[in-house]
């Protein structure tokens, strides 16, 4: 009995790891299938990237980081505290003194990591 159960449980293994290796070619052919449709420009590369970039963490990581001064705004507002205020005020001074380039280039990088609906936000306003 022991020995039909070893059997049958060595036959499910093999079974298994041959499925999971047939899964790997056929999806490695499918990535082929797909680039080679966007280099034939049948697909465009935005929906592969968004396809790549789907459980990527980078967006909420920054999305985060963005928010961090507008929490600081907010409890500098709604604290009533003057020394806070006089804070924010000399902070977003010396942001606003920055040279316009770097300026540019801190909001590209924010919107390259977001995608181009960032961009397309500021242009809108």
């Amino acid at each position: 009995m022991w020995f039909s159960l070893v059997k049958l449980a060595l036959k499910t293994g093999s079974e298994v790891y041959k499925n999971r290796k047939e899964t790997k070619v056929l999806q490695s052919i499918a990535e082929r299938k797909q680039m080679q449709r966007v280099i034939d420009g049948e697909i465009e590369m935005v929906n592969t990237v968004k396809t790549h970039q789907a459980n990527d963490l980078k967006d909420e990581i920054v999305l985060i980081i963005i928010s961090i001064p507008l929490l600081v705004c907010a409890w500098g507002i709604f604290s009533n505290d003057a020394d806070i205020i006089m804070k924010l005020d000399a902070f977003f001074d010396q942001v606003n003194k920055f040279p316009l380039w770097l300026q540019g280039l801190i909001i590209g990088g924010y919107s390259s990591v977001l995608g181009i609906k960032g961009v397309s936000a500021f242009k809108k306003k």
